[in-house]
């Protein structure tokens, strides 16, 4: 498996794990877990005052000496979490989620097909037709939200399911229905019924808001099927965003997670739940230090919406963001790469309507800095539609305040989520480009030249402008024909950066070009 970004999910690794089951701890109606946390929690406190250390050195006159001090600024305070009491109160709050899924046979010929490559050509090919479809067996992690039964998971864990259950952790398993999934945020939310006298013990929440950087943190899930394994670590960054098709500000952290952990709840040292377990990054399927969690303010968000109404309704706004990179930042004269450009804005959408124009440099969105595009996106994902919106903008050197307001995303609109990295350049020009026929011209609003080919040594492929790119703009000119392109090939000055548009595969992008 190539190094990649991928969902925890057993099914993608195509690991076949042992169900196993897990020590009996009553799991209805519990004493409250708010009311034990409390204990917990000042435990913790006066484990953290007594392990407080600032340790001072001095070599004089060859003898080292160490005291104990009040930190300073400069020291960091090393401070003992023990989690053995939080992971006995928040245990019964957390939940095995068991999913089977009827595997056609065309589906089963196909995966049968990979089996086939990989035995190379070995004994163990099904034919299709000679055996009923297969079932296939899933699973990943929930936890309770609420008293009367709701659960919230991944919807990688549940995604084409024919029938879900959850395993309790003293052995009882119930039926569960699917309320509500949303692939875009990988948040889904399952119930069960309601037992009469017994409530379900909801798990507390807290405000991922406030989570820092190098707090510590627990997990606990069923990686590879052993359930309810609890691992521990810290937080190591905030709002990481690596995909476009799931636009969620992730909280990273090098818990251990692994399959069977998604959809589990990670808890900060207060025994509140601080996020979901949904992704790993890694090159062997398994955990290797990088793990991403749902924020579980925007989980909740979620969970209310397909809730009430079975559906999320998000705000919209119209644009297609890029990061700014060194050889950009020169070209549009800012002191160091920073902001959101703005590669496309799409026709009639609230951008369009307050102004936005493509080009537009967003530095600051509803008094918030910003200094990269996922900055702007996790700001919008989070509004609503309505929501007003006031961003300062840099268009040609010079600072405006645009407003507008946001609306609801339509299905047929592509969401504010595709971010592409702009490419460094240095040295060079050399391509080759060709006219671009009617029909494609049309497609493309009749702007555009075709690069066929690149000289591995040349400026352009330094950039990173590929074959098959087609050339929309360079230098603050639009190109529509090959005229246009050598005409503002010859007005390029003789160093600095300048700005090439270009479509790759459907998508606008602006690199930065320096001539040397």
């Amino acid at each position: 498996m190539n190094s990649a970004s991928q969902t925890d999910n057993p099914r993608t690794t195509e690991e076949v794990i042992s169900k196993r089951q897990d020590r009996a701890v009553n799991a209805l109606n519990p004493p409250s877990i708010s009311q034990k946390l409390t204990k917990v929690q000042q435990a913790l406190k006066a484990v953290s005052a007594s392990s407080v250390l600032a340790v001072s050195s001095a070599l004089t006159a060859g003898a080292l000496v160490a005291t104990a001090a009040t930190p300073s600024v400069a020291q960091a305070a090393v401070v003992a979490s023990d989690f053995s009491d939080l992971v006995e109160q928040v245990t019964p709050g957390v939940a095995r989620v068991n999913v089977v899924t009827k595997v056609s046979e065309e589906e089963l010929a196909k995966a049968q097909t990979v089996e086939l490559l990989r035995q190379f050509f070995g004994d163990r090919i099904r034919i299709p037709g000679a055996q009923t479809p297969a079932i296939e067996y899933n699973y990943g992690t929930g936890f309770f939200v609420s008293s009367d039964g709701y659960l919230l998971t991944n919807h990688h864990v549940i995604a084409g399911a024919d029938k879900i259950t959850v395993t309790l952790n003293d052995r009882t398993e119930l039926d569960a229905t699917l309320v509500g999934s949303d692939e875009r945020s990988d948040v889904a939310v399952l119930k069960v019924k309601a037992m009469p006298g017994k409530s379900y013990p909801a798990l507390p929440t807290g405000d991922s808001n406030g989570v820092r950087v190098g707090e510590p943190v627990l997990a606990i899930g069923s990686p590879f099927g052993f359930d309810y394994s609890a691992s521990a670590g810290i937080v190591s960054a905030k709002s990481r965003n690596f995909s476009r098709d799931i636009s969620v500000p992730f909280i990273q952290s090098d818990v251990a997670l692994n399959p069977g952990n998604s959809g589990g709840p990670l808890f900060n040292r207060n025994g509140q739940v601080i996020g979901i377990n949904s992704r790993i990054f890694s090159g062997t399927g398994g955990y290797m230090g990088l793990s991403f969690s749902i924020p579980i303010n925007e989980a909740l968000d979620i969970y209310q919406q397909l809730k009430q109404t079975g559906s999320v309704s998000r705000a919209y706004m119209g644009i297609f963001p890029q990061d700014i990179d060194r050889n950009l930042a020169e070209a549009y004269g800012l002191s160091k790469p920073q902001g959101a450009l703005l590669i496309k804005v799409t026709p009639k959408s609230p951008a369009a309507a307050a102004g936005l124009q493509a080009g537009d440099i967003i530095t600051q969105y509803n008094g918030k800095m910003i200094l990269e595009s996922s900055d702007l996106l996790n700001i919008i994902n989070r509004s609503k539609p309505g929501d007003a919106f006031n961003a300062v903008v840099l268009r040609k050197g010079k600072q405006l305040n645009v407003r507008g307001k946001l609306s609801a995303a339509p299905d047929e609109v592509a969401p504010d989520t595709v971010v592409t990295k702009s490419n460094n350049s240095q040295i060079r020009l050399g391509l080759r480009i060709q006219a671009l026929p009617r029909e494609s011209l049309a497609q493309l609003g009749g702007e555009g030249v075709l690069v066929t080919e690149v000289d591995p040594t040349g400026l352009a492929a330094r950039a990173g402008i590929k074959p098959g790119d087609v050339i929309t703009n360079l230098h603050q000119k639009s190109i529509s024909s090959i005229e246009d392109f050598q005409k503002a090939l010859r007005q390029l000055p003789e160093e600095g950066v300048v700005t090439i548009e270009v479509i790759r595969q459907g998508i606008p992008a602006i690199i930065g070009l320096r001539l040397d």
